[in-house]
């Protein structure tokens, strides 16, 4: 890399450092007003990310711009949120398969229940391992974890999954892994 690059990498840097610094407790107040706590640092976290890769765009009143990054970081994380909760809603109240008894159904119904109830994290790591069939080694892997860390998670998740349950379901038939 020669100076002139390194001095526009510098500058660069300083100038994120800059906007970073001047506006993040904004962009956390505006989060924290329109979403949970949790979810506004990482709505905070998304919107400097952004002017990360648009710092060439970001103009020279700079907490419009921002606060403009934030309400479309919101936007499409409400979005998102939606489209979850209605494939859920559509998967809850989905027509019964042939020979799906009542209780079954029922079941079926207490468990998505059940799962809204559970943190994102827990959900994340079962699903790994019941929808997407994944070792508990492989989906270390995806969340960076090690898979001791992950197999000591994904016992825990399954632990409030049966409290949140309210019983057994060691003999109903789930996905492959999640309730083992």
């Amino acid at each position: 890399m020669t100076t002139i690059e390194n001095g526009k990498d510098a500058a660069r840097a300083a100038r994120f450092t800059r906007l970073y610094e001047q506006h993040h407790g904004d962009v956390l107040r505006f989060a924290r007003r329109r979403v949970e706590a949790e979810a506004a640092h990482d709505v905070m976290h998304d919107t400097f990310l952004v002017a990360w890769r648009r710092l060439d765009d970001v103009p020279e009143h700079t907490r419009p711009w921002i606060l403009t990054v934030a309400h479309h970081t919101i936007g499409n994380r409400l979005r998102a949120e939606r489209r979850l909760a209605q494939a859920y809603l559509t998967a809850a109240t989905a027509p019964r398969p042939p020979g799906e008894t009542p209780e079954d159904h029922a079941f079926a119904v207490d468990l998505s229940r059940a799962w809204d109830q559970l943190a994102r994290s827990d959900r994340e790591v079962l699903a790994l391992v019941a929808w997407d069939g994944l070792t508990p080694t492989e989906a270390a892997s995806v969340l960076g974890t090690s898979p001791g860390t992950f197999r000591v998670r994904l016992l825990r998740a399954r632990a409030r999954l049966r409290d949140r349950l309210g019983h057994d379901i060691s003999s109903r038939s789930l996905p492959e892994g999640a309730a083992r």
